[in-house]
């Protein structure tokens, strides 16, 4: 939980980068990740130094080496604890010239946050602008794990401008949601294949560390967390260095977060190797043929890239792989050759758990367009008998491009930590959705049409020819107005006008006398 005084410390950092000169939020939040490595390196070394005397024995490890780097200058001072007491223009010269190039050769421990600084870029334009910042995150609390993934997830919510490509920032809110609803376990593996900042990946981890408390008693589990767990794709490399650093302050040692164009390159060796799969992927465009992966191509032949990328999801789930997926609305209801097989394949030859409709200002101000989160089941044989339909009406923040809370914090998201009042339900809708989800197989199924929530057979689902949008089934209550019939209305007008006329009548003959 960030404290006010927290936020505010995080907000001096973003605005002395932008009163420095660099406007770009997308290469604010990367410099202040290369820096937040430097400072996670020198506490590692730290460690360590602390490890080995108190054994009494030599260090085992070490990230920076003894001596002197090619131009002369000890190693020594590349660390945070050094550098950071240095004059700005020594320490801007220490920083660029001899931390980021040993950055550059850094990676011998094969993490996933190791290999992405590789491409590692200085871009901070002056010396007193450094310094500012190594002095403001000096200040700020980085001990414990849960502060130092909410300061980098706030941090991560300035980004408020749409990248190419259709990239925006799922709220966390919503990815929170949809990890509930797939409830992923200690032994599943993860994949999130346009993961950008990580965000599905980390909501996941939280969620395995609440319900889950036994995998860090067991040393496999353990192992499988850190290691084999989290799998996250992107083609963007600012993202990847962002994302892995998100999932490094969330607690995950080396996460498989790697360069990989999901939709043009094949997937040999990932085909059917997830058991879980969380995404919002881009679906703001189309691609040639001839730049898109042959095996989608053999799913469904299109160039849409959301129609595409479901078709992904199917190639890189296991039998019994679950998945939650974010769809534009056109997804489920297109009426063109290539939408109808695929919702036909979902259904027919996969288990169409549920179709959660979302409202349109979900992902203001990034977009306005309308949504829906896909839930599914990978089997190969069918076993849809019927599809949860849920209309999303608020979601606990308003609907237009302030995205302002409703509700106390206490109250919003997927699992409020407080109960909430019919009243309150108006306002925030996901813990419904949720407790509604745990029934679908049950009392749901008894819901009338004119409910929030229903199921749909899926011999209905068929007749209309695999129309997944909710409103093709949900039927509206209009209420009964009883109107007057016009001949007494036209009765009561011609009383009205008789009255008027005596009045008038008599109003001249005052005036006549």
């Amino acid at each position: 939980m960030l404290t006010g005084e927290i936020r505010s410390q995080v907000d001096q950092i973003w605005n002395a980068f932008w009163t420095g000169g660099i406007s770009n939020p997308l290469e604010v939040i990367e410099q202040i990740t290369y820096l937040l490595f430097l400072r996670r390196l020198d506490e590692l070394e730290t460690l360590e130094e602390l490890k080995a005397t108190r054994l009494e024995a030599p260090m085992t490890r070490r990230i920076f080496p003894e001596g002197n780097d090619s131009r002369e200058r000890p190693y020594e001072q590349f660390r945070w604890s050094r550098f950071k007491n240095f004059e700005a223009r020594e320490m801007y010269t220490v920083v660029s010239e001899h931390v980021f190039p040993f950055l550059r050769t850094l990676g011998g421990d094969g993490s996933t946050y190791t290999h992405h600084m590789k491409d590692a870029r200085f871009t901070i334009p002056t010396p007193q602008l450094l310094a500012k910042v190594v002095d403001l995150l000096d200040h700020v609390p980085m001990e414990d794990r849960d502060t130092k993934g909410d300061i980098y997830e706030y941090m991560l919510g300035k980004i408020a401008t749409a990248g190419q490509n259709g990239q925006f920032r799922t709220p966390r809110h919503i990815i929170r949601l949809m990890v509930e609803l797939v409830a992923p376990t200690p032994t599943d593996v993860i994949c999130d294949p346009a993961c950008g900042t990580c965000g599905f990946l980390v909501s996941a981890g939280e969620f395995l560390r609440d319900r889950h408390p036994e995998i860090f008693s067991d040393d496999k589990l353990r192992e499988h967390f850190h290691h084999g767990l989290f799998h996250g794709f992107d083609f963007d490399n600012v993202m990847l260095r962002i994302g892995s650093m998100n999932m490094l302050l969330h607690g995950v040692e080396n996460p498989d977060i790697r360069y990989r164009d999901s939709l043009s390159q094949d997937h040999a060796g990932e085909e059917e190797k997830y058991s879980v799969l969380l995404a919002n992927p881009p679906f703001a465009g189309s691609l040639d043929y001839e730049q898109c992966s042959k095996d989608l191509l053999q799913i469904v032949k299109t160039k849409k890239t959301e129609l595409l990328f479901l078709a992904l999801f199917l190639r890189l789930l296991k039998p019994g792989g679950r998945a939650a997926v974010i769809v534009p609305d056109g997804v489920l209801f297109g009426s063109s050759k290539a939408h109808k097989e695929l919702r036909q394949m979902l259904v027919e030859k996969q288990k169409l758990d549920a179709v959660i409709s979302l409202p349109s200002g979900v992902f203001r101000p990034y977009a306005g367009v309308s949504t829906a989160i896909l839930v599914f089941t990978k089997t190969n044989s069918g076993g849809t008998d019927h599809v949860w339909f849920y209309d999303v009406e608020a979601d606990g923040l308003s609907l237009d491009d302030k995205r302002l809370p409703l509700l106390p914090d206490e109250k919003l998201g997927p699992v409020p930590t407080q109960a909430l009042t019919v009243e309150e339900h108006d306002k925030n809708n996901l813990p419904d959705v949720v407790a509604r989800w745990a029934q679908r197989d049950g009392a749901e199924k008894e819901h009338p049409r004119t409910a929030q929530s229903f199921c749909v057979t899926r011999a209905e689902i068929e007749a209309t020819g695999y129309d997944l949008s909710i409103t093709g089934y949900k039927e509206v209550v209009h209420e009964v107005v009883e109107h007057v019939p016009p001949q007494q209305i036209l009765a009561e007008l011609t009383a009205i006008e008789t009255e008027i006329q005596n009045g008038l009548r008599d109003l001249r003959s005052l005036l006549n006398a």
